[in-house]
């Protein structure tokens, strides 16, 4: 029988159209009273032919994450309907490579907020799922 690894965040590679740096990035134990916190994953193109994004959200209000291509942002992204969650439409050739600049915001839930949290940030292109990534903090008074 196999050994069963530490419990993970259930993200897809997208079938290995992009590929990040890595899938989750944990921000260890943070303060509310230190603000917000960021990171920036690093993603690129693994496919022969160009990939077009043009849709990224969160998966909750307190994070938001902005996309850049060649220095030219988009975003930042939040979750949908928390506001309107704009399309754009960036061309990503072969093996071009990308950031996604992660902002999570240990404040956005009040008091409440305390613990373990978890969050993912999706890209879309031509109607799929590319790639999700995820940030993981633990967040006291």
């Amino acid at each position: 029988p196999g050994k069963q690894g530490p419990a993970r965040v259930s993200i897809n590679q997208g079938q290995s159209i992009l590929l990040a740096d890595r899938l989750v990035h944990d921000f260890g134990t943070i303060s509310m009273k230190n603000g917000n916190v960021k990171t920036i994953f690093k993603i690129k193109n693994a496919q022969a032919k160009e990939v077009i994004l043009n849709k990224m959200y969160t998966s909750c209000m307190c994070t938001e994450a902005t996309l850049r291509i060649d220095g030219i942002s988009e975003g930042p992204f939040g979750m949908p309907g928390h506001g309107i969650l704009r399309a754009f439409n960036r061309k990503l050739p072969p093996g071009a490579e990308a950031e996604i600049e992660v902002e999570f915001d240990p404040n956005a839930h009040g008091p409440a907020g305390v613990g373990r949290i978890e969050r993912m940030i999706i890209i879309e292109g031509a109607g799929r799922e590319l790639l999700t990534v995820a940030i993981k903090v633990n967040v006291t008074p």
